[in-house]
């Protein structure tokens, strides 16, 4: 067996402690720096910031506690860039350094998911329609998100959004009745659902939709109100109906509100939107006695609703 001399033996327990201090001052010049660096994004300093940045990767790269420096820097670089802003290979550049970053940190960042998944949205948004404009980059990130966290419904509806902005509407419908299933309890993945049917022309699939929401929350008169927007925009602006089409969409709205107001009398909005809902009738009742009723209970429900906005600019209950 090898000896060492004593000498020897002190000189490498000499070495180890100066190795271990250079790496302690690093690591401790690095986080300060990585304060200072937070401040400056913070108050959108964003060129300072990204120096500042850069110096804490280049100091300590792996340290658990600076890791989410990579997306802030990815960050700072993205709001520097001007998008619209052609033939400039400096702007370029900027969106470029956003990506490799926010690439870094969704590799690298494995015990914050939260400013991880911030920067595969990010990331997502670079490949977008007012960026790179590169779907093909952006789907597989997106169904990334969804395998990390199945329960996020953003996610989907991101995903949905890109299938419907490259004319593919079958998988944008899939991915929103998935994000449905997922959420079944969630209000949002009906209204998302049914605004992507209102863009595509789908009433009744809309108003499918709305009413899966109401019977997952019969009690909650928003959910009875916003069938009832719908109905009177159809009512309202599809003039493709005949009069007979138009009425039996306003009757169906009314009939949205009341359900509204039976559950909060005071509703402002739905006493709103059942006025609208009433002179939509009248502008197609034929029989003069009739037509005059709905104006003058419009009128009341009008001034209802005033009086109840006035009670609530004054802070006083209704």
């Amino acid at each position: 067996m090898r000896k060492f001399s004593s000498q020897a033996v002190f000189s490498l327990v000499v070495l180890s402690f100066v190795v271990t201090g250079c790496s302690q001052v690093r690591t401790l010049q690095a986080r300060m720096a990585f304060r200072e660096a937070n401040g400056l994004y913070q108050g959108q300093e964003w060129k300072e910031a990204v120096q500042k940045y850069e110096e804490v990767i280049a100091a300590n790269p792996t340290d658990p506690q600076l890791l989410t420096a990579y997306f802030f820097l990815g960050n700072s670089y993205d709001n520097m860039y001007r998008p619209g802003r052609t033939d400039d290979p400096a702007n370029d550049a900027l969106l470029a350094k956003a990506i490799d970053n926010y690439k870094l940190a969704t590799e690298r960042i494995q015990d914050n998911p939260q400013i991880r998944t911030l920067a595969l949205q990010y990331l997502v948004a670079a490949y977008g329609p007012d960026k790179l404009n590169d779907p093909s980059q952006a789907e597989p990130l997106l169904k990334q998100m969804i395998d990390q966290d199945p329960m996020e419904a953003p996610n989907y509806v991101l995903l949905s959004r890109l299938y419907e902005d490259a004319g593919d509407y079958e998988n944008a419908e899939a991915a929103l009745v998935k994000a449905r299933e997922m959420r079944p309890t969630d209000p949002v993945v009906y209204t998302t659902l049914a605004a992507y049917y209102d863009r595509q022309g789908n009433f009744d699939k809309l108003v499918e939709a709305l009413e899966a929401r109401v019977a997952q929350e019969p009690n909650n008169p928003e959910a009875h109100y916003t069938i009832a927007t719908y109905y009177f925009n159809k009512a309202s602006r599809d003039f493709s109906l005949t009069d007979a089409e138009k009425g039996k969409y306003a009757q169906a709205g009314v009939a949205a509100t009341d359900k509204a107001l039976a559950i909060n009398k005071d509703y402002m909005e739905a006493l709103i939107f059942k006025n609208l809902l009433l002179r939509v009738q009248a502008t197609i009742e034929r029989n003069v006695g009739r037509q005059q009723a709905l104006l003058k209970e419009a009128d009341q429900l009008r001034n209802r609703a005033e009086e109840l906005r006035k009670l609530k600019a004054a802070g006083l209950p209704g």
